[in-house]
């Protein structure tokens, strides 16, 4: 047993988490689509399905000390699975009207995931981060920025804000 290798040491098995908040402060929270005109949300039951097993986060860290990225690589500017598993809770839930792949690309660094699969494999509460939100994210960052059709399209109708 050891403390969590990526943490700053404090003593014995205790790290200071304080990385964990700052990192938390950077993700933008839901901003929802307007309500319906009789003043309800409707969404299809597939799209919840698809995201509910992120909420089963208990956020232990484990998957934090087993990350390669993380642990070997020292990557600075990686958020952690923990976290883009709560990104991808924002990004796919069916009702959020926030662009965050900017951020997971620039912020959050889910291009420096090599998709080893350590996470999904230690995570106490079964959840599929690699395939299930992972994967998605960076197929979603790489169309965005590394399309070429994507990039065509940007520069055709860019626009100022």
């Amino acid at each position: 047993i050891e403390p969590i290798r990526r943490l700053p040491h404090i003593r014995d098995l205790v790290t200071d988490v304080s990385w964990y908040y700052e990192i938390n402060q950077l993700i933008r929270p839901l901003k929802p689509k307007p309500m319906e005109t009789d003043g309800i949300y409707r969404m299809q039951q597939k799209y919840i399905e698809r995201i509910q097993e992120f909420h089963k986060c208990i956020e232990y860290f484990l998957c934090h000390n087993v990350c390669l990225v993380m642990r070997d690589q020292q990557v600075k500017e990686f958020a952690s699975p923990s976290f883009l598993i709560r990104i991808a809770s924002l990004t796919m839930y069916p009702l959020d009207t926030l662009n965050r792949l900017k951020e997971l690309k620039d912020v959050f660094g889910i291009g420096n995931c090599n998709i080893t699969k350590c996470c999904t494999e230690f995570c106490p509460e079964d959840i599929t981060i690699t395939d299930n939100a992972i994967i998605p994210l960076k197929e979603q960052v790489t169309g965005a920025f590394n399309d070429p059709l994507a990039w065509l399209w940007r520069s055709l109708t860019f626009v100022s804000k």
